[in-house]
Formats: C-alpha cells, structure tokens, sequence
C-alpha cells in the first residue's frame, strides 16, 4: 500500500510541474507585444479594497452647516496639502465677511424670519498665547492706550443690525443680521502679528491669529444664548501693504518650484471660506478697565443725577476703601519659608510656576532680577512677577484733591489752594483735604468717591457743577473730568435745591 501512495504522489509532482511549464510557455509572448503599464497592475481587484470601517457616503448623507462665512482676502499660495489655509491682511484695512444661510429646505424652521447674533472676534491659533491671551492683550492695551485689536466698518457693513463694541473686550465685536436677507460686515484689524512676538535681533517671524464667528438665537428669556454655529479661519496680520508684498513673494516662491513640488501645495483662492469649529469661550478676555476712555461710552450722559447713579456697595458712604491699598498685593517677606512662598504664589495667580519655584524660599524669589523672571516666566509673567515681588503698584490715571466746605473748620492741616481751580477765599481759613485716585475717569466714579469721603446722601445729590469763570456753573460731564489736570483741589459746596429735599454739589 505504502508502495502506491509513493507512485501516486510522483505523478502529482509531475503533472504540478508540466502545468506550470505551459503557464510559463506564454510570458514572454505577452510581454513583448507592448510595454509593461502599472496601471493594469493597479486596476486588479486586489489594489481596489476600500477601507470598510469609513461608511459609503451618498450625497443626500452629506451633512452642509447651517451657516457659511467667506472672507473675502485671498488664501496664501505656499501652504502645504491637508494644512490649514492661511490669509494675509493688512492693518487697519477693511475686510468684506460674508454671512451666508446655507441652510437646506425645512432645516431649523424656527429661524425663519428671526434675527441671529454673530459676535467675531481675533483671537491667537497657538495654544501657548490662547492660556497667556489675558496677559497678552492687557500688555498691547497698556503700549497703544485707546486703541482697540477688531472694529467693525459700520458705513460699508450692509444688512447687519445693531453693531457693539465693548470697551472690556477690545478684540471683539457683536451684530444682528436677518437670514432672509443679504448680509455682510466689514472687519478691520489693528494688531500685527510681530507684536506679540519676542523681540531678539528684528525679522521675527510674526504669531498667527484666528478670525472667529459665533453666531446663536434667542433663548427662552430672550437673549441671543443658544449656539447654533462657530467658525474660523488662520490669518497673519501685516503693516499696511505688508500682505499684498507677502503674497507676491509667495507666489513668486511657488512659481520657481518645479511641477512636482507644486503638488504639494494648495492652490490660492480668491476667498477664505471658514471653516467649522468649537465655540469660542464665553468672556476669555475681559478686561477689567470697563471704561478705558469716554469716546467707547456708547450713551454719553453730561448731566449726572441721583436716578443716573447706580446704588452700589462701592457708593456707600461708609465704604471708604482706599483703591491704591486694594490694588496691592500682600508683599513676600524675605524670611518667608518654602510652604509661605508657594502659598504667595497660588494667592498671586502663579499657580503655574509653583512646581518650577517648589524649592525657592521667599529669599530665594527676592533675590532674583527682572531679567531672571523674564528669562524663567517669558515676558508677560516675568514682569508679573517681578512687579509682585517688588510690591509696585499701579500708578492712578487721575489724582484729586476734595475739601468739604463747612462753618467749623478743622485744626489738623492747613492747605489753601491757588491753582487754576480757584483760589479758596479768605486764607485764615483751614481746609483738610481727601485724595481722590481715578481709575475710569468718568463723573460718575468722581461723584461716587467724594460722596464716600463726604459722608453726603447719595440719593439726594440732583446735579453735580464745577465753578467756572466770573462764577458760572458748569454741569459735570465725562469729558470733563477725563481733562482734568492731574491733582486738581476742589472746594466741595452743598446747595439745596428748589425743592429743598435734594442736593446740589459745587466745586469750586
């Protein structure tokens, strides 16, 4: 039995051989009529599987945004395949953003004939600034006071309604538009990205910014809180024509690289179409000067009285907080141990630097210098800290000195005022003063501040004047004290109404 098996596994192995001989027999014939095409290799069904985890996606499938926001500025040619595009502007220069309903039919009916806002705002694309974004803009508020990052170009803006800017958020702006009808606005940025970054040895390479639309509907109470769509884009922001060199030479750059270079990169547009995204989170920068100058005071108010003023526990008589003490923060003793130190620091908002300072006494951090901090923190918390470290605190914009006028006057200081405010009348008379220190420079915050120190009732103060010329009153007003000379005096005078139930103050 063996003995067959043997002879019948000879003849498989001879008849595998012959059959693959007269496989062979061909080959050469068929290969020879033409040349070798890989395409035919490619178009064998094994190179055809697709990868079975991505569902086939059928064009009913294809999930559109509601909204879609071109910016009209053209896309930089030397951006890289699977990149995000990037977008050149210039400075102070206005930028169409249009506000397209991109919505399909029976899509979100409740729209329909219904107002939704879109705030847009600059922010940075880097993580890194996104975390230091509070430090960051305070420091580009603090070297162009009065300035704001985004504006919006009302007069070319068309179908928006209701356009803000708050002077606590100087990167943002909000507006109202109707879906039903054509809508855009025109955005003009002020920063330039080299500002933000480190200055070494001059042509550094400028930071990228987002430009950012949030857009939500009302909510049950009213307010424009529900989200409906987020969207962004990459930019860099140049000085005036600085973008249109920067896309020349790019485009210049491109046109030498050889046809399988230019492969690899996009091909520029005319337009940036936003792209979808997270919403951005709300107040991330607010600054704490809410009233930085009178020109960003949307409803001007020359008159103050006691309806206007908002009662307040800082407008209590018996709040008498000085603003420097309270701007200060608790100083680092030089004995302070390592435990003291750490906790100086979480009480500071340092709480990213305790690991880094876990073995620094309060010596220790004193001892260092503002090149140190810089070199160790960066430049937006290196200076923090040294300011911290040093206790300095910041400087008010306006100092006032108030005196008020009475028939028994007080022994302990003897201050006569002969400055441009007035001359304060018979010099035997002795005034004690209150030093008033202005951080918004506003009526409203002089009012509230010599009530304190006055001890008068707010609710029946009715109109604020300053003595002018030959003894003209003259109603108090933002624009007023905002050109105040630094430590005016005033004589303060309590003057009863017609009514006799309310006040009326005069400094003098």
């Amino acid at each position: 039995m063996s003995w067959v098996l043997k002879m019948d596994d000879a003849a498989i192995e001879s008849g595998l051989v012959h059959d693959f001989d007269a496989s062979l027999s061909g080959i050469g014939q068929e290969l020879g009529a033409g040349a070798y095409s890989m395409s035919d290799v490619l178009a064998l069904p094994i190179f055809k599987q697709e990868d079975s985890s991505l569902p086939p996606v059928s064009d009913g499938e294809t999930k559109n945004p509601p909204f879609q926001y071109v910016l009209c500025a053209a896309t930089s040619p030397a951006v890289k395949l699977h990149d995000e595009t990037l977008t050149y502007l210039n400075q102070g220069q206005s930028y169409e953003i249009r506000m397209l309903d991109n919505r399909k039919l029976g899509e979100l009916p409740e729209l329909n004939n219904q107002l939704v806002k879109s705030t847009v705002r600059v922010v940075f694309h880097d993580r890194r600034l996104q975390y230091m974004e509070h430090q960051q803009l305070e420091g580009w508020k603090w070297n162009r006071p009065g300035d704001r990052l985004l504006d919006i170009d009302i007069p070319m803006s068309v179908g928006i309604v209701d356009p803000k800017t708050s002077p606590s958020q100087l990167n943002a702006a909000e507006f109202l538009w109707d879906l039903n009808k054509r809508a855009s606005t025109f955005v003009q940025v002020h920063c330039i990205s080299t500002e933000f970054t480190p200055r070494k040895h001059g042509g550094e390479k400028g930071v990228p910014f987002r430009i950012q639309i949030d857009t939500f509907t009302q909510g049950e109470t009213g307010e424009y809180t529900e989200h409906l769509h987020s969207a962004s884009c990459q930019i860099k922001v140049f000085k005036p024509k600085g973008a249109d060199r920067k896309q020349k030479t790019d485009r210049e750059k491109m046109e030498k690289r050889t046809s399988q270079e230019k492969e690899k990169y996009q091909a520029s547009y005319d337009t940036t179409i936003l792209s979808e995204c997270s919403p951005w989170p709300d107040n991330a920068y607010v600054s704490p000067n809410m009233a930085a100058t009178p020109s960003f005071t949307s409803s001007p108010l020359s008159t103050y009285t006691a309806s206007s003023i908002p009662d307040s526990d800082d407008s209590s008589p018996n709040h008498q907080a000085d603003p420097v003490i309270q701007g200060t923060a608790e100083q680092l003793s030089p004995t302070a141990s390592i435990k003291d130190a750490q906790k100086w620091l979480l009480k500071n908002r340092f709480n990213s630097y305790t690991r880094l300072f876990s073995h620094f006494s309060g010596a220790d951090l004193l001892k260092l210098t503002r090149d140190d901090l810089v070199q160790i923190c960066g430049p937006a918390d290196g200076i923090r800290l040294f300011n911290a470290l040093k206790s300095r605190s910041v400087r008010p914009r306006l100092t006032v000195y108030v005196c008020q006028e009475s028939l028994s006057e007080s022994p302990l200081l003897e201050k006569r005022c002969d400055s441009e405010n007035g001359d304060h009348g018979d010099p035997s008379n002795l005034y004690v003063y209150h030093a008033l220190y202005l951080e918004e420079m506003t009526a409203l915050e002089l009012i509230r501040k010599m009530v304190c120190v006055c001890n008068l009732p707010l609710g029946q103060i009715n109109q604020v004047y300053r003595q002018g010329p030959t003894g003209i009153h003259i109603l108090l007003s933002d624009q007023m004290v905002y050109n105040l000379p630094d430590e005016s005096c005033f004589l303060i005078s309590t003057v009863k109404d017609e009514s006799g139930e309310g006040i009326h103050l005069i400094l003098k």
